[in-house]
């Protein structure tokens, strides 16, 4: 492992960061704090956590010694330097010998910040302030759990380390943590650094630069060690042909509906993050992977997010329907045995628990990868990266020794704290979370609208379009998919769908949107511009339709298919022929999909629209229609019974609204500010 230090660097940063009235101290250990942040097999998603001991200003102007510790909901990668809450050192010393419960001392730790309104610090708070040194480092190196994740982990320590790094054993984070770590340090006063057996390690230093950089160092001595010594493990040779597994399009809808079953019917819909390789593929196809899969996360940290256990699947032997049906066994197995676990233990500490959602958040399947769940694309990609940190732990720990996590128990007790639950943050659910949604025709117009209407509803949002690089652009907004892709032709359309499966784990809402128009009278228009308006404005939607449902019937989940019809449809105009008899034909589609699709729980409805502005309607042609009508623009625009111009935004909200009625199918909305001529009913 290189380090990132900078002196350059580091001396900029200071500066900006003085000029803006932080001290050098803390905009230092801001600093290298990003510095660990961004290097994923250091930290991940919010774990470690870094510390400096300073002098600042109380309310009053007088100068107080603190402890500047990492804030509860911060990440390590873009920490600024408010994410590093100071608390009075001399109080948090006065603790060395008290005994507190976690509520009384997150209150204690409230009381004796210099900013009441700051974030809580971190729960490994005292184990910075009992350190004498005034830069401390915590991470959760992926090496350095695989050394610590040993039976016989403080001989590898003393072998690799010698005395610079001391030894203790696991101890649950929080206040039995700091009084044992502060042993360690009044025992080793020399060390440079320690090694948490189970947890991570520790590096500090009187400078943000030597601690970082003990950090590097003391990682690279790590990864040298399992190098040098690591061996080829019999435990993950092959266990045998694992069949030919399907594609992650074809596998992950069956395990949605799976998961979706599951947890219906209250939030069925899972998201998932499939990670694949040479790395990954070792450990799942590895013949001994029922074991020491099975005992358990790499650091403690891990287990809310991705419990004690993964779920383990079996591979592919024959037909995916076979396969699917295992799976949802193997799925009701998990549960049950994770209740089993929760009762047994909750009895442990008294009965007070209440059990969390019994799910797998990590699935791992011989032949195809590891798959991180999640209710949100975030979460699952959390899950997935989590997954990726600890099959590496086990790896190189199988490699140099014995892979052992913590006990039962102790995994219980970490999953259950309180003060690791408030990590995960209690943000209400948005209206679409947990929904794919596809919206093609996304890169301008209504379908640009659409989409970040969706996303705004907690939707995962895949922008698609003929013009990759305007999807792109689009999807930027709201860090949603872009997908490039010509509608009218069929196999792009379902490498589309493939794609847009593999990404997120399926396809929930479909918003058919990308048409064209095309002029001129019916009995004088070329054969050819008919075919092309119908091959956009009618088969292309059906490519869509019939992609997105076959997805929808293997997840079991329902779904939406919303169609951007146009009052054409109903309300045609002299000169439009083209347009308005592909958009008569797109209207009976919806139809048909509403009344064959019903059984599936697939509702199928349209958005009549009228005069929106877009690359169908342009300036230049809103200036002919309404020079042609002998009006002003305004009056074309504004033609309606309200008298108001209907933008792109309007037909989004209508998109969003239509997927929203569950109990709604065949349905066509006008968003058009009222034409008696285009109305249904």
């Amino acid at each position: 492992m290189k380090s990132r230090w900078s002196d350059d660097d580091a001396h900029a940063f200071v500066a900006r960061y003085v000029a803006r009235g932080v001290s050098a101290d803390l905009a230092l250990r801001t600093y290298s704090s990003r510095l660990l942040g961004a290097d994923p097999r250091l930290v991940l998603h919010g774990g470690g956590n870094t510390s400096v001991k300073t002098t600042l200003d109380d309310v009053f102007g007088q100068p107080v010694e603190v402890l500047c510790v990492k804030g509860s909901g911060w990440d390590l990668a873009t920490i600024e330097p408010q994410g590093h809450p100071a608390l009075r050192l001399a109080a948090l010393r006065d603790l060395r010998h008290a005994t507190l419960t976690d509520e009384q001392l997150v209150n204690y730790f409230r009381q004796n910040l210099l900013d009441t309104t700051a974030p809580n610090p971190s729960i490994e708070t005292l184990t910075h302030a009992y350190a004498p040194h005034k830069f401390v480092d915590h991470t959760h190196a992926v090496v350095a759990t695989a050394i610590g994740d040993q039976p016989e982990s403080e001989a590898i320590c003393r072998a690799i380390y010698g005395d610079r790094v001391a030894w203790m054993p696991y101890v649950m984070p929080g206040f039995d943590l700091s009084i044992a770590t502060a042993e360690i340090f009044e025992r080793f006063p020399d060390a440079e650094g320690m090694l948490l057996a189970n947890h991570g390690l520790f590096t500090y230093a009187a400078t943000a630069k030597a601690s970082y950089e003990r950090m590097i160092e003391f990682v690279t001595l790590a990864e040298d060690f399992i190098a040098a010594h690591g061996r080829p493990a019999k435990v993950f040779a092959a266990a045998g042909p694992a069949g030919d597994a399907p594609s992650p399009a074809a596998v992950l809808p069956r395990l949605r509906g799976v998961f979706g079953a599951a947890s219906a019917p209250a939030a069925p819909h899972w998201l998932f993050d499939v990670r694949r390789g040479e790395r990954i593929s070792t450990f799942v196809d590895g013949c001994g992977m029922h074991d020491y899969a099975a005992r358990g996360v790499a650091t403690p940290e891990h287990v809310i997010r991705m419990k004690r256990l993964p779920l383990l699947l079996a591979p592919f032997t024959g037909a995916i329907d076979d396969w699917s049906e295992a799976a949802g066994a193997a799925v009701r197995r998990y549960v049950a045995d994770y209740d089993a676990y929760f009762a047994r233990n909750n009895a442990r500490v008294g009965g007070d628990r209440r059990e969390l959602d019994p799910l797998p958040r990590v699935v791992v399947v011989p032949g195809l990868g590891v798959v991180g769940a999640g209710r949100t694309a975030a979460e699952a990609a959390i899950s997935a990266d989590v997954a990726e940190a600890w099959i590496d732990a086990i790896v190189d720990a199988e490699s140099i020794g014995r892979y052992a996590s913590i006990s039962e128990a102790q995994h219980f007790d970490m999953e259950y704290w309180a003060l690791e639950q408030v990590k995960l943050g209690k943000s209400p659910r948005k209206p679409l979370a947990g929904r794919v949604v596809v919206v093609t025709g996304g890169g301008s117009g209504i379908g640009a609208a659409t989409a970040r209407a969706f996303a705004a509803q907690g939707a995962e949002v895949a922008v698609v379009d003929i013009a990759g690089d305007a999807a792109a652009t689009v999807a930027r907004d709201f860090k949603g998919v872009a997908q490039a892709c010509d509608v009218t032709n069929s196999n792009e359309v379902r490498a589309m769908i493939a794609a847009v499966v593999t990404r997120f784990g399926g396809v929930d809402i479909v918003v058919s949107n990308a048409g064209a128009a095309w002029t001129g009278m019916m009995a004088d228009i070329d054969d050819r511009v008919l075919r092309k308006s119908f091959e956009l404005n009618f088969f292309a939607h059906q490519n869509v339709a019939s992609a997105a449902v076959r997805i929808m019937r293997e997840q079991r989940l329902g779904g939406v298919l919303l169609f951007n019809v146009s009052k054409q449809a109903v309300n045609p105009g002299a000169n439009f022929g083209a347009y308005g008899t592909s958009k008569a034909a797109l209207l009976a589609l919806v139809r048909q999909y509403a009344l064959e699709h019903g059984a599936d729980g697939i509702r199928a409805n349209a958005i009549n629209a009228d005069r929106i502005r877009s690359g169908l309607l342009t300036d230049a042609f809103i200036a002919e229609r309404a020079r042609a009508r002998g009006v002003s623009e305004a009056e074309y625009m504004g033609g309606n019974l309200l008298g108001r111009e209907v933008l792109a935004d309007d037909v989004a909200r209508a998109f969003v609204a239509a997927a929203l009625l569950e109990k709604t199918t065949g349905n066509v909305t006008t968003v058009d500010g009222g034409n008696v001529a285009a109305m249904l009913r």
